[in-house]
């Protein structure tokens, strides 16, 4: 399955333009949803959530729709990663099993000034639990540092199955390896304003080929990558969220990608 989404939902631009004028706001995800295959969430990077919220989010979106879940900033926001067990346990044990099927993954993001340092980030790496309750857990990284651009970090990725964020930011390195088994994620964050749709329609056909190439577990042929792929890999979920740039037109260039993806 290829999920293509937004970061959150509430966005006081998006009123008017995105979401009907006059839409109450408590409908704003069933709306969203119906328009968009995932969303990920921000506020578990700020805070904890309740188990009723996730149960109140899956019973207002359709089946097939998925929510990513951004780590706890207390997580990957540290010195010494090692340390971050009781954290990363606190989120894991909040209740996001309610989200049942719609649970994708968990996006661990570090600030632009955390630096690779390889045996910090393995003991990182090896207190994300696989499981919870019986659910299985996908793990991705988003590291902003230009230190993890190395053959290193994607070897250490793939051994513990761990996905890296491909960013599209003139902010942030691009790292586009796929290192977890099954799935890639990107967050796109190249949006103009003075495109229509936020990309253009070259962007998109591209995005689109792009998502189309690791679904069928191969990889693009115009990215670079920091180490050889993987001699075998089969069909893959792939994860692709319009994050920001110019974050008022993210849901237009949403569906936009997602019409190229349904003609094919």
């Amino acid at each position: 399955m290829i999920y293509v989404g937004i970061g959150g939902w509430v966005f006081e631009p998006w009123r008017g333009t995105f979401y009907p004028d006059k839409l109450p706001q408590k409908r704003e995800l069933e709306y969203a949803s119906g328009k968009l295959t995932a969303i990920e969430v921000n506020g578990t990077y700020y805070g904890s959530q309740k188990p009723e919220s996730f149960r109140k989010w899956a019973a207002d979106t359709p089946e097939g729709f998925v929510f990513s879940l951004k780590g706890s900033r207390f997580t990957t926001n540290r010195r010494v990663l090692a340390e971050a067990g009781e954290s990363i346990d606190r989120l894991i044990g909040s209740g996001i099993t309610e989200l049942g099927a719609k649970l994708g993954p968990i996006n661990w993001q570090f600030m632009e000034t955390k630096k690779f340092d390889a045996e910090d980030f393995e003991a990182f790496l090896a207190l994300l639990p696989k499981a919870v309750d019986g659910v299985r857990l996908r793990h991705v990284v988003e590291v902003r540092h230009e230190s993890f651009q190395t053959p290193e970090f994607i070897d250490l990725a793939r051994r513990y199955g761990v996905a890296i964020v491909l960013a599209d930011s003139v902010k942030f390195p691009m790292i586009a390896d796929p290192t977890a088994p099954d799935f890639v994620y990107a967050r796109l964050q190249d949006a103009s304003e003075g495109e229509e749709l936020g990309y253009s329609a070259a962007a998109l056909d591209l995005w689109r080929d792009r998502a189309l190439a690791w679904e069928r577990g191969g990889v693009p042929d115009d990215l670079p990558l920091l180490a050889e792929p993987p001699k075998e890999n089969g069909p893959r979920d792939v994860f692709l969220f319009m994050i920001n740039g110019f974050k008022p037109k993210a849901p237009h260039a949403a569906m936009a990608l997602i019409e190229r993806l349904r003609r094919g």
